[in-house]
Order: structure tokens, then C-alpha cells, then sequence
């Protein structure tokens, strides 16, 4: 079989058709040569057991092995991990058990990596979402998984709780949640305030249903417990927005960008100041985005550009509507690159999503450069493709 034939593949364009794509060479990315300008977190998927004989949609079966690996994938292009977040499908699939489990197997792997950086999510989903949970229960929950985490030598990344947003009845009552377990953290912290796109339980957190109210609760928790918190990540997927927090923060206190539709103009800046990064898309485009952030560093806001401009409509491509689906598309590519062998998800949630999103998904990704073995991305997506009945 020649090449040509090889790249060349059958894609889905519309119910009930298919139309030949030609496949591009990969992009040439290399990896970092200089330390960053920005810190840049990785949000790292997990990698499900497909061999395992746990029901998919009750219990977590993870693939440590794989999951690991693809963490030293992520390290290699000079990123950070941030372990155990929604991108790991953490209360979507991985409970609190295993989000410990998988804290502690990233944390010892990193210390055989130099360099390696790592930031876990600690949140409080022991409790169910119920309006009859006290505060006092978030409390304790909170401290239960801030002390695990620290004892296991983590940096946090204090997350969105359910229960709060269920139980609380004012403004006030976050406020007395993240300063008791702000004022008992033994390390800064980074905040992470997820939007209701990506998890629909988080309406009206902060006590308001406008952001631009919950937002000025947000910052006067930043600023009563500055010295405890490193940054704040937010992922509302509105630049202004987080442009308009940013200016807001106290002096060292960071913006890490969570926004997956504007990350590219955000962590460049405005200069007058820049977002850092903790991104779900970077466990996708982690060899563009280390060779954009190395081009940045090196004042080179060209190529900066010019690498990661093919990403951003992949990145928006993954993260439409329905966004809390994103996981799928970013273990989809996964498997297309050879980072695991299969296309299974804890909690089955690889069917997330319909074969025309995959579909686009592929494109997009070529045209970024972002498929690193042609040949092997095109027989997976054939297989994919013959198990939806078209071929």
C-alpha cells in the first residue's frame, strides 16, 4: 500500500456521507531549551482499564501504568500536571478514593522526573450535592482532602465544591468556607472557579447568579487571604471577564487562564499584564503549546502566534457545547497519538460524543500539526469509524 493511500481517508462531512481527506505531515515542535515565562499546568486526563471487570458507569477502573506515562509525556514538554481536576473526570467518574490514589502514584512519579511539577485538586466530593449539607460538613471535608494531599508532599488546587453550591445560602457562606480552610493551608494555593458549562451542579456559585457579582465575592476572598493564595484559575470562557479579574487581583497573585477558547491571546497579555496557564486543551496540544511558550521566552511573539493559532479553533472545536463533554475529545486524541491503545473512558463516557464531532476533531487536529503518526491516527479513526456502521 503507498503512503498516499495510507494518508488518504474516508471522513464523515454529513449524515450518510463520506468524503475523502488527505492527512498532513506533523508539526515540528521541540521541546523546551529555556525555562517559561509563564507557568503552564497541564489538566491531565486519566487513562481507563478497559480489561477490567467493574461496571463503567458505577465504578472507576484506571490504567495507572498508562495514566502515568502520559504524565511523563506532559512533564517532557516542560509542563506542569494538575492532577486529579475535572479533566480527570474527578467527580464525573473518579471519586475521592481514587483522585487520592492517583495523587499519590503522580506525586512519587515526578520525583524521578527533574523538574517535574505538580498541583492537586482538593475539594469536597465525599458529600453529595444536597441543600441539607452543613457548612460545617464542606468544612471537614475540605480539611480532610487538603491534609491528604499535603501529606503526600501536593501543592493544591482548591476546587469548586458541589455540596457549597447546594447547601449555601449567601455570599457569606462561601466566604466563611474558603477563609477557615485558606487560613490552614500550609502552602499558597491556586483557586479554581469553574464555570457552570463545564459542570452545570456549580450554578450561582460564589452566592450569585451574575459573574460579574460572584466575582467581586471571589476577589475580596483572594485579597482577605492573599499571602495563601498563589493564583486563581478560572474558567468561564469570557476573556473580558477574566481580563477585567485580572486587573483586580492583589500584587503576586496570579491569573491562571482556564479559558479554552482565548488561552492564546490571554497568556500572550495585553501589556499591561498576561495570564498564566492551567489548561485542559494543553493535555491535548502539549508539543505546540511548549514550542509556542519556548518562542515566548524568547521574545519571539511571531512564532508564538503562528504555532498556536491552528490550535485555538481545535481547542473550540473540543470544548463546544455541551462543554462538560470535553474529556471525551481529549482521550480521543489520546488514542489517535499512541498514548493509549484503546478508546474506553471511566464512566463509558466515550460516547459522549457523535462520530461527526469526532470527525472534525481529526481535521482540526491535522491542520495543527497535532496528529504525530499519520499512519496511525488514520487506521484508528477507520476503526472508529466501521464500529459506527459507515464503512
Amino acid at each position: 500500500m503507498s503512503r498516499d493511500t495510507i494518508l488518504t481517508i474516508e471522513l464523515p462531512v454529513a449524515p450518510g456521507r463520506l468524503a475523502p481527506y488527505q492527512v498532513r505531515e506533523p508539526g515540528k515542535f521541540e521541546r523546551p531549551a529555556r525555562p517559561f515565562t509563564r507557568r503552564a499546568y497541564a489538566a491531565a486526563h486519566v487513562v481507563a482499564d478497559p480489561w477490567s471487570l467493574r461496571e463503567p458507569w458505577l465504578e472507576a477502573a484506571v490504567d495507572w501504568d498508562a495514566t502515568i506515562a502520559f504524565r511523563k509525556h506532559l512533564w517532557s514538554w516542560g509542563l506542569g500536571v494538575a492532577e486529579a481536576m475535572d479533566t480527570a473526570q474527578r467527580g464525573m467518574g473518579l471519586d475521592w478514593a481514587a483522585s487520592l490514589e492517583l495523587a499519590r502514584r503522580t506525586i512519587d512519579a515526578s520525583k524521578d522526573v527533574p523538574g517535574a511539577v505538580v498541583a492537586t485538586g482538593a475539594g469536597t466530593d465525599q458529600l453529595a450535592p444536597d441543600s441539607r449539607v452543613k457548612l460545617g460538613h464542606i468544612i471537614g471535608a475540605y480539611e480532610e482532602q487538603c491534609t491528604a494531599i499535603e501529606r503526600l508532599g501536593g501543592r493544591i488546587v482548591l476546587m469548586a465544591s458541589r455540596a457549597l453550591a447546594a447547601c449555601a445560602s449567601s455570599a457569606d457562606d462561601y466566604g466563611r468556607v474558603y477563609d477557615h480552610i485558606l487560613s490552614q493551608v500550609k502552602e499558597p494555593v491556586i483557586i479554581h472557579w469553574l464555570g457552570e458549562m463545564f459542570d452545570p451542579a456549580l450554578a450561582g456559585y460564589w452566592g450569585h447568579g451574575d459573574q460579574t457579582a460572584a466575582m467581586d465575592v471571589c476577589i475580596d476572598v483572594v485579597k482577605r487571604n492573599a499571602a495563601k493564595v498563589d493564583g486563581i484559575k478560572v474558567s468561564l470562557l469570557d476573556k473580558e471577564k477574566e481580563i477585567a479579574m485580572r486587573r483586580r487581583l492583589p500584587a503576586g497573585v496570579r491569573m491562571y487562564t482556564g479559558d479554552d477558547f482565548n488561552f492564546a491571546e490571554l497568556i500572550a497579555g495585553d501589556g499591561e499584564a498576561h495570564s498564566d496557564a492551567l489548561l485542559g486543551i494543553f493535555d491535548v496540544i502539549a508539543p505546540a503549546a511548549s514550542t509556542a511558550l519556548s518562542a515566548l521566552a524568547g521574545n519571539d511573539h511571531a512564532t508564538y502566534h503562528e504555532v498556536l493559532a491552528p490550535t485555538v479553533p481545535l481547542s473550540r472545536h473540543i470544548f463546544r457545547a455541551p462543554t462538560r463533554f470535553y474529556k471525551t475529545g481529549l482521550v480521543f486524541m489520546a488514542w489517535l497519538n499512541g498514548h493509549q491503545p484503546h478508546f474506553v473512558m471511566v464512566g463509558g463516557q466515550q460516547s459522549a460524543r457523535h462520530i461527526l464531532h469526532f470527525a472534525e476533531l481529526f481535521r482540526l487536529a491535522d491542520a495543527a500539526g497535532l496528529l504525530a503518526d499519520p499512519e496511525l491516527a488514520c487506521r484508528r479513526m477507520r476503526q472508529l469509524i466501521t464500529v459506527h456502521g459507515m464503512t
